[in-house]
């Protein structure tokens, strides 16, 4: 198999989506592309405490931002507090089998951080994310000489454009569309100043939310000369089959179809098995690359989830098996090990043939 190689990066207003859509393109035609796993899992495993969120523990980065609400939990701004931590997160994944490292951006913009104080923080949050899976992804090609690359995560916000969260004013919303397309437009011009390749609208439970963040990135794209690959994966919530806010998959990938992404598919919520019957309806509509990254199982009594490597592994062979997919990776619970045993069970066979 040849080897592809990252497109190099003109400046100016000349850089498009092209030479890297190409590539990927390229990729993808060749062979299952693999997709990383959790951070979150990940960054629970490193055992940080306040002091190491906010960038005060031994070994932490200075940062100049600062809020008076509790930064335990808020994973996003390790990338500035604990970034050499974030970058060898990034670096097990790629060396694991990954071909796409997502960035640690998911709750990066004004909306999901303003829980913690931290809204003046999201450029620098997006810049510096995509900077350190960047660092990675070049660490990884300089060992092995094989190309990859940075996904900017865009996650769905803890708000919903579509939905009231008041159950006694159902025509209540907490956020509105131009609430979210500004907030994602920030997230997004951080993010392809950060050199990354793509961009991800991920774990979108709200098909509005998606729209918004898909606006914004043209609407960026536009203002910095520089676009992007786009994928968009959505996530089914329960056994109907649906999003939150109630569209089927092909209702999902119609809502989304004007944007010609790179890859549509799914994630997060369900594990592989219950997955599958979802997958199969996107694929068998979407003109497009597919892509999944189910959870490694469903969560146990503890939020935790048991599925093995190799179990997950063998699921994601059947996606295989079946033609379901371009891309795959895992989400909740999934380790570099689980991303290691996916990569060489989806290896043997060809990806998914993209209906014309």
């Amino acid at each position: 198999m040849s080897e592809l190689h990252r497109p190099s990066r003109p400046t100016g207003d000349n850089r498009t989506i092209s030479g890297t859509l190409e590539t990927l393109r390229a990729a993808a035609r060749e062979r299952i592309l693999v997709l990383d796993g959790a951070m979150g899992t990940q960054i629970q495993a490193l055992g940080l405490g306040e002091d190491d969120y906010a960038g005060h523990g031994h070994g932490a980065c200075a940062h100049h931002h600062h809020s008076d609400e509790p930064q335990q939990g808020n994973n996003d701004l390790l990338v500035l507090t604990q970034p050499q931590a974030i970058e060898e997160i990034h670096y097990r994944y790629a060396m694991a089998g990954a071909d796409i490292l997502e960035t640690n951006t998911f709750s990066s913009t004004t909306i999901a951080q303003a829980d913690y104080g931290m809204e003046d923080a999201v450029h620098d949050l997006n810049v510096a994310g995509a900077r350190l899976a960047r660092r990675a992804a070049d660490r990884a090609q300089a060992e092995d000489g094989r190309p990859r690359f940075v996904a900017g995560a865009l996650g769905p916000t803890n708000r919903t454009a579509s939905l009231s969260p008041d159950v006694n004013d159902p025509g209540f919303r907490a956020v509105t569309f131009d609430d979210l397309r500004i907030a994602y437009g920030q997230q997004v011009k951080g993010l392809i100043e950060g050199d990354a390749d793509l961009i991800l609208i991920e774990t979108i439970f709200d098909t509005l939310n998606a729209k918004a963040a898909i606006f914004a990135c043209f609407e960026a794209f536009r203002d910095t000369g520089r676009q992007l690959p786009l994928m968009i994966s959505g996530t089914i919530t329960d056994a109907s089959g649906r999003t939150l806010s109630g569209q089927t998959p092909t209702a999902f990938w119609h809502s989304v179809a004007h944007a010609r992404p790179f890859t549509v598919g799914l994630n997060c919520a369900l594990g592989a098995e219950a997955m599958r019957p979802h997958m199969a309806e996107i694929a068998g509509v979407a003109p497009v690359h597919t892509c999944a990254y189910p959870n490694a199982g469903l969560p146990n009594a503890f939020g935790q989830y048991d599925e093995t490597p190799e179990e997950t592994a063998s699921q994601a062979a059947d996606y295989a098996r079946e033609g379901l997919v371009n891309v795959i990776g895992g989400c909740c619970g999934t380790t570099p090990d689980h991303i290691r045993a996916i990569a060489d069970a989806v290896a043997p066979f060809p990806p998914r043939e993209v209906p014309q």
